[in-house]
Parts: C-alpha cells; structure tokens; sequence
C-alpha cells in the first residue's frame, strides 16, 4: 500500500491532467486503485478539502484564467468547467470570485481562487501545502 503522501500525489496528478474531462470521484478512485470512501477521508484529512471540493476550485480557476486570458464566451468556458449550463456556472462562479463570470472577465485581473495542492519536502519527511480558496477583494 502506498504511503498517503503518494496517494494525495496520485488524485492531484490525475484531477489536474483530466480537468476538462467528465471525471468524477468514482473514476479517481478507479484510477488509483483504492475505494472512494478511502480516498474522500484520506484526501481531506491532508487537504483541508474534499476531492469534490478541489476539483470544483481547480475547474472555478481555470474558468477564470480563460476569461481573462482568452476570447471564448462564458458559455463554452462553462461547458469546458464541466457545467451543464451558463447559469450554474455563473453562480459556482460568484461563490467564489464575488463577481460574475463576465465582470471578471472585465477586470482583467486573473487571481486564481484554488492553486493546485503542491507536495513538498520539509525536514521531518513530507508535507502537505495547500492554499485554500482565497477571499476575493469586493
């Protein structure tokens, strides 16, 4: 069995090279090889999140980097964020970044509001580093 460490590694290295894509926690936890139940507690017990939880704030920040960075409209960026629909979109994105998806992109200021959770090595072995979902300056 793998250390917790690796196993953190595994979901992040799988949500991050997949987050365009229909994936959901069964198919992580197929991918890695463990129970969902598993991974949910192991993953937010180092994390601070749920795995549903960060791959929504990875989505929502990507979602805002296109918006600033790029020409597609809310709606195609809202599909690519694995929403069904420009008005649920709008709203998770609210949530998150206190401004709606096209307000944002009127800024023109990308902060992303969920970095991806990064694993360092420190002294004592490994340690988890994540930045949480950061508050948006109203």
């Amino acid at each position: 069995m793998k250390n917790k460490k690796d196993v953190i590694k595994q979901v992040v290295d799988y949500i991050e090279e997949n987050l365009e894509e229909e994936i959901n926690l069964d198919k992580i936890a197929k991918n890695a090889g463990y129970s969902k139940f598993y991974l949910n507690r192991v993953f937010t017990e180092q994390t601070g999140l749920t795995i549903h939880k960060y791959l929504k704030n990875r989505r929502l920040a990507a979602a805002a980097e296109k918006l600033v960075r790029t020409d597609k409209t809310i709606t195609q960026i809202a599909l690519e964020a694995g929403y069904d629909s420009q008005q649920a979109f709008s709203f998770a994105f609210k949530q998150v970044y206190r401004y709606p998806p096209k307000g944002y992109r009127n800024k023109g200021i990308f902060v992303p509001g969920q970095d991806r959770i990064s694993l360092r090595g420190c002294s004592a072995g490994y340690g988890l580093f994540t930045l949480k979902v950061k508050e948006m300056a109203a």
